[in-house]
C-alpha cells in the first residue's frame, strides 16, 4: 500500500487550467482517469488526510504510485480526451458500464455496392446505418418482413448474391416480390441504392411524408382506373402502418430524443435508455456497473453519455437527450454532444407532460434491471459460496457462516419502537425464520439499549431451548409436534447488526452476559459500508467488488425492510384504536352501531346516558359503562397529516385520517401486518 505523500506533486507544479489526469500503479498501469476544470484544485482533493477520503477513493490513492496530467484548452477537449483514455487504458477504478445483454440492431450496409438489410450485433462499423437496438432479433425480422413489400432491398448474404448472379436466377424473395433482385439486373445499382435510402429514411422516423406520398399515388391510380396498381399501393400502405404499430406512439411525431434513467444503490447502478424517433420508441438498451469510485447520479449520467455517444456522429445523436440529473458543469457535455451531432443538442431534465411520464417508465425499467441483476447474482451457488468464504476470511471466523442473523431497530421519533430479526442460510433468505420484537424494557429512543434488549431476549430463548433439548440434540428434538422448527432453537454462526461501534458493543455485551462466546458479531454501517467488529477501533473495509460485502448489504437491507414494515403497521394499528375497545362486553357490531348513530367518538363522549340508550341493542347498564369508560379515557390527540401538516377531523367510525409512513407516504387504515415473521 503506497503512501500518497510519496508521489504528491510539489506546490506550484500542477497548473490551474483544464485538463485530464491519470493515476498509475507501481507497474505503470493506468488505474484511474479523470478530468477537471482546474487540475490544481481537483488533484489537491486526492492528497488530503486519508481519514477524510471516501473509502473507495482512499483505496485508489493508496494503490497508485504516481500521477500525471495533460493540459487542454477547454472543458470540451478534456471530456473528449477523458473518454479516449478510458477506452484505451480501461482503468480499474473508473465507472465502466457493461451491457446486461447483447442487443441486436437493424443494419443497412450503405458501404456496400448493393446495400443489404440485416441483423447485426457487436461493434458498429463505419458506413453502416443502424436502427435500434431491439429487445429481440425476431422483432427486427418481423418489421423487415413487412417493410420489404414496400422497400424490396437485398437481404441475402454475399455468397447467395454471387451465386444468383452467376446462375441468372434470383432467390425466392426475388420471385415473391420482396427483393428487387439487383443480382440479376432487374434494377440498377443506383435504383437499388435509392430503395435502401428510402428504407433508411422510413426507419429513421420520416414516415408521415412517405405514407402521404403513397396515398396520393393510390388516389391517382384509382382515378386513372388502374385498380390493380391502386390495390397494390393500398396493401403497401397497410404494411407500413403495421410496421409502425410495432413501436408505441408516446410523443409528438417530430420528437427525436433519447431518455436515460439511472437506478442505483451503494454498490451498483443500472442505466436504461429509450430511443425515441419520430415520436415512437424505436429501441431500448440497458447497462449495469459496479460503483468502484465514489460517484454521484450526475456523474453516472455523464459516464453513460460518454459511452452512448462517444463513437456516434450525425443523426445517431438525437436533437434532445433527457436525463434524471445534469452533469456538473453541463455546458461542456452539451457542447460535446452538439459537436458530435453537427447541430444543436438539448440536454435537460423533463419537468412535466408526456416526456416526464415516459421518463418515469424508463426509471421503472432501470429499477427492474437492477433488481433482476441482483437476483441473478444472489441465486448463483458459486457466487454465494465465494461470498461466505470472503466473510469468513475478513472476519477471521473458524468456518463459513452458513446461518447469519441480522437485527435492526425501527421507530418514529421514539414511538412504536420495534426490532426485526432476519435469517439467511447458505446465502439465501429464510423467511419462515424471521422474527419481530416489541421493545418492552423502556420507553423512548435509544437504539443501543434497544439492540441490547433484543439480542438478550433472542439468545435467552435459545439457551432455554438448548437446556430443554440437551447439548447434543438431533434434528427431530429441535422441531415441535407439527414438525416445524422450534422458535429460536438454532444458533447462528454470525450476528450482524445494522449500525456501527455502539450497536456492535451492545450486541457483544448481551452475548457476554449470557455466557455465549461461540457466536461472532459484526455491524454494517450504512454510510460508508464499513464492517465493525467488537473491541476494534478501526473498521474492516471489504474490497469494493467483494461478494461478501454484497451479501452483508443484502442481509442488512432485508432487516431494515422487515423492521420498518412492522413499525408502520404497528403505528397504523395504534392510530386506529378507539376508546370503545376498552368497554367490557361491547362487541364490534354494537360499536359500529354507536358510531353510526352519533357519527364519531367525540359526539358519543358528549352524549347523555339516555341518548346512548336510544341506540338499538344498548341497555342502560351498558350505556352507563360506556359513559364511564369514555369519561375516564383521555381525548385522543388530533391526528396530523405528516405530509401537509393538516389537522384531520375524526371519521365516522372514529378513526382519524393520518399517515403512518414517511412524509408523503400515506398508509391506509386496515394496512395488513407483514405476513411472514412472528412477534415476540
Amino acid at each position: 500500500m503506497a503512501d500518497p505523500s510519496s508521489y504528491r506533486p510539489r506546490p506550484g507544479e500542477i497548473p490551474d487550467s483544464p485538463g485530464v489526469y491519470k493515476f498509475r500503479d507501481e507497474h505503470r498501469r493506468v488505474i484511474y482517469v479523470g478530468k477537471a476544470k482546474s487540475l490544481r484544485q481537483r488533484l489537491a482533493n486526492y492528497f488530503q488526510d486519508l481519514a477524510g477520503l471516501h473509502p473507495r477513493t482512499r483505496t485508489m490513492v493508496t494503490t497508485a504510485a504516481s500521477v500525471e496530467w495533460t493540459v487542454v484548452s477547454t472543458e470540451v477537449e478534456a471530456l473528449q480526451l477523458e473518454y479516449s483514455w478510458i477506452k484505451e487504458f480501461d482503468p480499474r477504478f473508473n465507472v465502466k458500464y457493461r451491457d446486461d445483454k447483447s442487443y441486436p440492431y437493424l443494419a443497412v450496409t450503405m458501404n456496400e455496392e448493393y446495400p443489404r438489410v440485416q441483423v447485426m450485433r457487436g461493434h458498429k462499423k463505419k458506413g453502416v446505418r443502424y436502427f435500434g437496438p431491439y429487445g429481440h432479433a425476431w422483432a427486427i425480422r418481423d418489421t423487415v418482413d413487412l417493410l420489404l413489400r414496400v422497400f424490396p432491398v437485398r437481404t441475402c448474404s454475399a455468397g447467395v448474391f454471387k451465386n444468383a448472379a452467376r446462375t441468372g436466377r434470383p432467390c425466392l424473395l426475388g420471385y415473391i416480390g420482396k427483393c428487387s433482385a439487383p443480382c440479376v439486373g432487374r434494377v440498377s445499382e443506383e435504383e437499388h441504392r435509392e430503395l435502401a435510402e428510402e428504407f433508411s429514411d422510413f426507419m429513421a422516423g420520416r414516415t408521415g411524408t412517405y405514407i402521404r406520398r403513397l396515398e396520393q399515388r393510390m388516389t391517382e391510380a384509382a382515378e386513372e382506373m388502374e385498380y390493380e396498381r391502386a390495390a397494390r399501393l393500398r396493401d403497401d400502405i397497410e404494411a407500413l402502418r403495421k410496421a409502425m404499430e410495432k413501436s408505441a406512439v408516446v410523443l409528438a411525431d417530430a420528437t427525436d430524443a433519447d431518455l436515460i434513467a439511472v437506478a442505483e444503490d451503494e454498490l451498483e447502478a443500472a442505466v436504461q435508455i429509450f430511443h425515441v424517433r419520430g415520436g415512437r420508441v424505436r429501441g431500448q438498451r440497458g447497462w449495469v456497473t459496479d460503483k468502484v469510485e465514489d460517484v454521484t447520479t450526475a456523474a453516472l449520467v455523464e459516464h453513460a453519455l460518454q459511452q452512448l455517444y462517444g463513437e456516434e456522429t450525425g443523426d445517431s445523436v438525437p436533437k434532445e437527450v433527457l436525463v434524471p440529473a445534469l452533469p456538473d458543469p453541463v455546458e461542456p457535455v452539451q457542447q460535446w454532444l452538439t459537436d458530435r451531432r453537427g447541430a444543436n443538442v438539448s440536454l435537460r431534465i423533463p419537468q412535466r407532460g408526456d416526456k416526464k411520464s415516459l421518463m418515469e417508465t424508463v426509471a421503472r425499467n432501470a429499477q427492474q434491471s437492477l433488481v433482476l441483476h441482483k437476483t441473478k447474482r444472489a441465486s448463483d451457488l458459486t457466487t454465494r459460496s465465494r461470498a461466505l468464504e470472503e466473510i469468513s476470511e475478513a472476519l477471521d471466523l473458524d468456518s463459513a457462516p452458513l446461518r447469519i442473523e441480522c437485527y435492526d431497530i425501527s421507530h418514529l421519533q421514539g414511538d412504536d419502537v420495534v426490532a426485526s430479526m432476519v435469517v439467511f442460510e447458505d446465502g439465501l433468505s429464510r423467511k419462515s425464520e424471521y422474527r419481530r420484537f416489541q421493545i418492552k424494557g423502556f420507553e423512548g429512543q435509544d437504539d443501543v439499549r434497544s439492540m441490547h434488549e433484543v439480542i438478550t431476549r433472542r439468545f435467552r430463548r435459545y439457551l432455554a431451548e438448548k437446556e430443554k433439548t440437551g447439548e447434543w440434540a438431533d434434528g427431530d428434538e429441535l422441531k415441535d409436534e407439527e414438525g416445524r422448527p422450534k422458535r429460536f432453537a438454532y444458533p447462528p454462526q454470525l450476528v450482524v447488526v445494522d449500525g456501527g461501534q455502539p450497536q456492535v458493543a451492545a450486541a457483544k455485551k448481551a452475548l457476554d452476559e449470557l455466557g455465549i462466546d461461540d457466536i461472532a458479531v459484526c455491524g454494517l454501517a450504512k454510510r460508508l459500508e464499513e464492517v465493525w467488529l467488537p473491541d476494534e477501533d478501526d473498521p474492516v473495509v471489504l474490497p469494493r467488488t467483494s461478494e461478501g460485502l454484497y451479501l452483508l448489504q443484502r442481509v442488512r437491507d432485508e432487516a431494515h425492510r422487515f423492521a420498518i414494515t412492522y413499525q408502520r403497521a404497528k403505528r397504523a394499528k395504534r392510530f386506529r384504536a378507539s376508546p370503545l375497545d376498552d368497554v367490557p362486553g361491547l362487541g364490534e357490531t354494537r360499536k359500529q352501531a354507536l358510531i353510526k348513530h352519533f357519527g364519531s367518538v367525540k359526539k358519543l363522549r358528549s352524549a347523555t346516558i339516555d341518548q346512548i340508550c336510544e341506540v338499538p341493542g344498548i341497555g342502560r347498564k351498558t350505556a352507563e359503562t360506556i359513559a364511564v369508560a369514555l369519561a375516564q379515557a383521555a381525548p385522543a390527540a388530533p391526528a396530523v397529516n405528516t405530509a401537509t401538516g393538516e389537522i384531520m377531523d375524526d371519521m365516522e367510525d372514529g378513526t382519524p385520517v393520518t399517515t403512518a409512513g414517511a412524509p408523503g407516504e400515506p398508509v391506509p387504515a386496515g394496512a395488513p401486518d407483514e405476513r411472514r415473521g412472528q412477534e415476540t
